[in-house]
């Protein structure tokens, strides 16, 4: 179940009204007149059921409410109502599956947004790597992959060229090309300090190290686990049943990759710099192309339900 808040001008109300008055997925529907002060007008509140946000909204946004006043959406997670009970019922699909395109296209836009909490999470994350790297340390590798917030923007890829909205991409792309060249040049930079007072030696970064190998080796699998866990993390990021976003984190090799990167560089070893590179851009590769894949069959799959709601919400319905 979600909630819908529309701010309208009193000149669009009454079409907003007619709009969700008319589809029997709205289980309530409040006005409050005048109430809005900026734009003057009306606050129009209802609820409905998920699978039937996309649709409305579209309707919505043909009236162009939301260029003069907003449409917020929030979820529901606990509602005692009979008749949103019915409505969730009576509309096709499983609110589950049912993905919010506005809900996920606001997600993607903040999380590809390049800011200082962004940066500092992925410097930090990579820092960590590193440091695992150095003392051969899985659990450290493990807790920098949950530190780092790099697929959120990943995520918005598929988002933008499922939905085609090209300015997405390009912010996108922008914040991970610098999110993971600031990360890795302070990780230099402290790995060069490291370096000069003695902390890092040069067979920390080339000896053997069998708990952290993996993160400049790239193979066919780490391209499988990569296409994987991004197609779970958009189910994830998509569904109303979100809790598989940690096993994502934990099951490919960015920031770790990136973090070998920064040592490899600061001491010139050039087959880990160019080993950790190629990790880092197989991980990308499959995770940006698996998102985009996911979203491009929910987004199928949902047109189709979409088109038989009319048809299978006028049948006679009866409680269980």
């Amino acid at each position: 179940m979600l909630h819908l808040r529309i701010l309208s001008p009193a000149a669009l109300t009454d079409e907003v009204v007619a709009i969700l008055d008319s589809d029997p997925a709205v289980s309530g529907l409040a006005i409050v007149r005048g109430a809005a002060v900026r734009p003057a007008g009306d606050v129009v509140l209802a609820d409905l059921a998920r699978e039937a946000a996309n649709d409305i909204v579209e309707r919505l946004r043909a009236t162009k409410v939301h260029r003069e006043g907003s449409i917020e959406i929030d979820p529901v997670p606990t509602f005692i109502s009979q008749a949103g009970f019915e409505a969730e019922l009576r509309t096709p699909g499983s609110s589950a599956d049912a993905v919010v395109w506005a809900e996920v296209a606001q997600r993607s836009y903040d999380d590809s947004e390049l800011n200082w909490t962004f940066l500092s999470f992925l410097t930090l994350a990579t820092i960590i790597a590193s440091i695992a790297i150095i003392v051969d340390s899985q659990i450290l590798v493990i807790g920098a992959m949950v530190l780092g917030p790099e697929f959120g923007p990943i995520a918005a890829l598929g988002v933008a060229l499922v939905k085609k909205r090209f300015v997405l991409f390009g912010l996108a792309v922008r914040t991970l090309v610098i999110g993971f060249f600031v990360a890795i040049s302070m990780t230099i930079v402290l790995a060069l300090i490291g370096r000069a007072i003695g902390w890092i030696t040069v067979e920390d970064v080339t000896g053997p190290r069998p708990e952290t190998a993996f993160i400049y080796t790239p193979d066919k699998w780490s391209f499988i686990v990569a296409v994987i866990a991004a197609a779970a993390g958009v189910l994830s990021l998509t569904s109303s049943k979100v809790g598989g976003l940690t096993g994502v984190f934990i099951s490919v090799t960015t920031v770790p990759a990136a973090g070998n990167i920064a040592l490899g560089a600061a001491f010139g070893v050039g087959h880990e710099v160019w080993g950790s590179m190629a990790q880092l851009g197989v991980n990308l590769t499959g995770m940006a192309v698996a998102g985009w894949a996911t979203l491009a069959l929910q987004n199928a799959l949902w047109s189709r339900v979409s088109p038989r709601r009319p048809r299978a919400m006028t049948r006679p319905y009866r409680m269980l």
